[in-house]
C-alpha cells in the first residue's frame, strides 16, 4: 500500500504559500501563476493559519459581491485546517478527503508543512499503481518472468 511519502517523492515538496494580509485577488493570482487550486496560508513565523481555494474564492467573494482586490486572504481562509502526515497511505487520505469533502490537503511532518496533495495527485497515484500491477499480470499471463530476458 503507497504512502504519502512515497506520492511526495515522486510529486515534490515544493508548497505555494500566502500571508494572511494579503488580498484575495493576489491569492487568486498565485494560484493562477504557480496552477494549483489552494495555498496554504502561512503566519509571519512560518506556521500554517489556514488554507485558501477557488471554491473559497467562490463562495466567500463572488457571491457575495465582495471585492477580491479590497478582501484579505484571512478574511475568507478556511481556518480548521485538516492535514496530514506523511505516513498515511493514499487510500486513507482519499477516504478521508471523501468524508471532509475537501480537495487539498497539506502535510506536515513534525509541526513542519512539508508538501501539499490534492485529490487529482491521489487519484493519478491509484492509477499509476493500478497501471503496473495489470502489466505485472498481463506479463505473468504470458509466461514472461519479471525482469528476465530469453
Amino acid at each position: 500500500m503507497a504512502k504519502l511519502s512515497d506520492l511526495l517523492a515522486k510529486k515534490g515538496h515544493e508548497v505555494w504559500s500566502i500571508g494572511p494580509a494579503s488580498s484575495v485577488y493576489q491569492a487568486i493570482e498565485m494560484m493562477a501563476l504557480k496552477g494549483v487550486g489552494a495555498l496554504t496560508v502561512l503566519s509571519d513565523s512560518g506556521q500554517l493559519t489556514g488554507i485558501i481555494s477557488e471554491r473559497d474564492y467562490a463562495r466567500k467573494v463572488i457571491l457575495q459581491g465582495k471585492s477580491s482586490k479590497e478582501t484579505s486572504v484571512e478574511e475568507i481562509m478556511t481556518r480548521d485546517v485538516v492535514y496530514v502526515h506523511e505516513d498515511l497511505s493514499i487510500e486513507e487520505c482519499m477516504a478521508l478527503m471523501t468524508a471532509k469533502r475537501i480537495r487539498h490537503l497539506p502535510v506536515l511532518t513534525d509541526g513542519t508543512l512539508t508538501g501539499m496533495i490534492s485529490v487529482g495527485d491521489l487519484v493519478k497515484s491509484i492509477i499509476d499503481e493500478q497501471s503496473f500491477v495489470i502489466s505485472q499480470l498481463e506479463r505473468y499471463i504470458r509466461g514472461e518472468t519479471p525482469g528476465v530476458n530469453f
